[in-house]
Formats: structure tokens, sequence, C-alpha cells
């Protein structure tokens, strides 16, 4: 999966930001940093098992609390259109 081209987050330092220049979704994505992470690795072709990896490389948490995290952002973003809505 990838982030669709439409959607750019902006690092404002503090948070991260996203917008939609399609005008498909009105409003504003506020990330927290490992959103932001996930937000960030997406702007390539991934897997959901790769994000859990590289989250995993940079933090220390378990995995099987990562994979929670991940999904729980995966569906926000797609909810948000930010992501193709395809059955992983």
């Amino acid at each position: 999966m990838r982030l669709k081209e439409s959607f750019v987050p902006h690092d404002s330092g503090t948070e991260q930001v996203m917008v939609d220049t399609s005008g498909k979704f009105l409003g504003l994505v506020r990330s927290n940093r490992t959103a932001a992470f996930i937000i960030d690795f997406l702007k390539e072709e991934h897997t959901e098992e790769e994000i859990v990896e590289a989250l995993y490389e940079k933090y220390d948490a378990k995995k099987e609390v990562l994979a929670k995290d991940v999904r729980m952002v995966l569906d926000r973003l797609m909810e948000a259109g930010a992501l193709p809505t395809v059955d992983m």
C-alpha cells in the first residue's frame, strides 16, 4: 500500500499535518510522531508487516502492540481516503 499522491503531509516541527489536494477529503489530518512515521513510510509502497517491522526497529515496544497501532492508523487513513481501500 502507498499513500495517495493527493495527500500531502507537512511537518511543522511539533506535529505533522496532512491535507488532500484533490478536494475529496475536506479536513486536516493531524498526527502524533508514531502516526507521522507511518505516513512518511507510506510515501513508498510497503506492506502492513513492513511498517510493523520498521516501527519495531525504531521503538522499544512489543510487536503485538505495534501491529495494533499500525492497524488503527491505517484504518483512519483509509477512512480519510488517503489509502486505497483494499483487503489486506
